[in-house]
């Protein structure tokens, strides 16, 4: 049956300011050079990577697939040797790289020149990561369990994925620390984690604690997503991560008063706009208490 719900909006969501840089880079370059490709998806988003394409940007998964003279590089980033092997096939590189990414890669890079083994919460499969990594050199490893990490060096210096949570990252310092404290000499740690992804999560949490349902909209291959989803869920609310409004279930609104809506940093306002018409259409908000 239906019934009245209020809709509670974050206050911070959507588009980041890196993302928002990446699209209008690389939106300006094709418009400027033709069609040109991305090397991964520029953004963890398909309904933007669709938008992209129509505007000339196609995307590859390998610089060996790279035909056009024109590469981009996603705002997660690369490796110094993947600009290194651009460079020597002569492309026109445009480069969106996130600047919290880029600022894990300095610290990745001068650690290492330093002497220090540089470990780095987070998912060491994500493109950011593997990129982050090769700006270590080969002296790096990223992990989001500190046990398997292994034994430790004399210097130790520390770094996060940009969309992690301040509170993962501090439990993962922390238990670090005491599994090196009789070897380690120094241990540095750099907090890389991006203050848009900070905001958002704290903006999430916010409403969850309010609400008795939280709708996550963003890529499901969105690491930031997933760990607003995680967020919103650790609270003890009903969380659902979803990419399109048509993955509205309609059993989710039974009995909710209110319910609670955010997204990712990759998540266009046209999505976050659809997504909402579609919980008004499944129930009769009596408002909205939020920030658009």
């Amino acid at each position: 049956a239906r019934m009245d719900v209020e809709i509670l909006r974050a206050s911070e969501m959507g588009f980041c300011p890196g993302v928002r840089r990446a699209i209008e880079m690389a939106e300006k370059a094709a418009a400027e050079s033709g069609q040109l490709q991305s090397l991964g998806a520029l953004v963890h988003n398909r309904w933007v990577v669709s938008h992209l394409a129509e505007k000339g940007i196609q995307v590859s998964q390998s610089l060996a697939e790279i035909s056009a003279p024109t590469v981009v590089i996603s705002s997660h980033g690369v490796g110094p040797q993947t600009i290194e092997a651009m460079r020597t096939r002569g492309l026109r590189i445009v480069d969106t790289t996130c600047t919290f990414v880029r600022k894990a890669q300095v610290a990745a890079e001068k650690l290492t020149e330093a002497g220090f083994m540089v470990v780095v919460y987070g998912d060491a499969a994500h493109p950011e990561i593997q990129g982050v990594l090769g700006w270590a050199r080969g002296g790096g490893v990223a992990t989001l369990d500190a046990a398997t990490v292994g034994r430790l060096p004399r210097k130790v210096g520390l770094l996060s994925q940009t969309t992690q949570s301040p509170a993962g990252f501090a439990g993962f310092a922390g238990k670090l620390l005491a599994l090196g404290l009789e070897r380690t000499a120094e241990f540095r740690v750099f907090n890389t984690i991006c203050s848009a992804t900070q905001k958002r999560q704290a903006a999430a949490l916010d409403v969850a604690r309010q609400v008795d349902l939280m709708i996550v909209v963003g890529g499901h291959d969105s690491a930031n997503t997933r760990r607003l989803a995680e967020v919103c869920a650790s609270t003890g609310v009903e969380t659902h991560h979803i990419e399109t409004a048509d993955e509205l279930a309609p059993r989710w609104f039974a009995r909710k008063a209110k319910v609670g809506l955010t997204a990712g940093a990759s998540t266009a306002d046209a999505t976050i706009e659809d997504v909402a018409l579609g919980i008004e259409s499944l129930c009769r908000p009596t408002g909205t208490a939020c920030k658009k």
